[in-house]
């Protein structure tokens, strides 16, 4: 497991934007694919985009396709999650998960290695 701690969450206008950030002081926070979980008020938590170790793989769920993009810079360990028009269901708790395979984690992220303790945005009409 790694250590991670989210930062970036609040109140954005639908249709703005906001970038999420996901650190860590771990050694092998490289090593790791990482990606973003959330959970909205009274609904389950869902998947929403994951980056492989490199950053040359990504994958989206169908909600953050040409909306948000996911990145990553090894050099800082941190991970970034770049929310464009956004919208009142976009509001939710954001984790930061990582995991050390890039894959399935649509359905496996309940069970991904390591999470942060989320932070709220939240997108007002």
């Amino acid at each position: 497991q790694v250590q991670l701690v989210e930062s970036g969450g609040g109140l954005v206008q639908a249709g703005g934007s906001l970038r999420l950030s996901c650190a860590s002081s771990s050694r092998t926070f490289s090593s790791y694919a990482v990606g973003w979980i959330r959970q909205a008020p009274g609904k389950e938590r869902e998947f929403v985009a994951v980056i492989n170790w490199s950053g040359g793989m990504t994958d989206y769920a169908d909600i953050g396709k040409g909306r948000f993009t996911i990145s990553r810079d090894n050099a800082k360990n941190t991970v970034y999650l770049q929310m464009n028009s956004l919208t009142p269901e976009d509001t939710a708790v954001y984790y930061c998960a990582a995991d050390l395979s890039t894959t399935t984690w649509e359905s496996r992220f309940n069970r991904l290695s390591s999470w942060g303790k989320g932070t709220l945005v939240t997108v007002s009409s």
